[in-house]
């Protein structure tokens, strides 16, 4: 999991007024397959594996992303990761706060943010869990490192749901498949989470202007978790 924009209410940046956290399903069958996929494309421009891909390093070709202002480089690159972001076998779960309106209706010492968006990507994977033909299905979270005081936050949000559930998910449905939850550093270089923070910006962006061209979100919209043609793997709150 990963996320775009600020997940705090005190300031709301105008210009991006959503916060948005965006799981990945991924089979672990499948996982070394997309690994090898995303370090193919490093190793192809960068001749290693340990760049980190990063959604506003790579738009305001920035940092190890500057070589992009080589045209024909910068083609390559944009082929190859769109191949990758709509021919690799994952599912999107995607969660989005408008803050201006949670604001208005819950106020600004309402429940953390994140907490809400993380408990609908757990409730949402479950429900696709179930429909998955396979025995001994198992659920391993793996989220980016935000603070110790966040992570520790987020870390007791996550075992209050394994006792309680949620409003659609009882506990034992929950603890049926063995979940856990890790937080990995940026720095890990970990591809999945590199994944998920390339999924999440057009995802935001879609939320804040869903009439607006966006292309990005055309190649991911088809990985959305969805059932009889509606995306139930996206929700917007409030």
């Amino acid at each position: 999991m990963d996320e775009s924009g600020e997940h705090g209410l005190s300031n709301i940046n105008p210009d991006f007024p959503v916060f948005v956290l965006c799981g990945i399903l991924i089979p672990e069958v499948n996982y070394q397959s997309i690994r090898k996929s995303i370090n193919d494309l490093k190793e192809s421009i960068w001749g290693n594996k340990t760049v980190i891909f990063h959604s506003r390093d790579i738009r305001k070709c920035e940092k190890e992303f500057s070589v992009l202002f080589d045209l024909d480089l910068k083609k390559h690159f944009f082929t190859s990761l769109n191949a990758i972001m709509s021919e690799s076998p994952y599912t999107v779960m995607a969660s989005a706060i408008d803050k201006e309106k949670y604001v208005k209706k819950y106020g600004k010492l309402s429940d953390d943010v994140y907490e809400i968006a993380l408990s609908f990507i757990i409730e949402r994977s479950v429900f696709w869990l179930d429909a998955q033909n396979d025995t001994g299905k198992q659920l391993e979270i793996i989220i980016e490192k935000r603070g110790k005081k966040e992570d520790k936050r987020l870390e007791e949000h996550f075992q209050r749901l394994l006792s309680r559930g949620t409003g659609y998910v009882a506990h034992s449905r929950l603890k049926a498949y063995n979940m856990t939850i890790s937080f990995c550093d940026k720095k890990e270089n970990i591809n999945g989470l590199q994944l998920a923070d390339l999924v999440a910006y057009p995802v935001a962006r879609h939320v804040m202007e869903p009439n607006r061209a966006n292309p990005a979100f055309e190649i991911i919209r088809p990985k959305i978790y969805s059932k009889n043609g509606k995306l139930y793997g996206l929700k917007v709150y409030p």
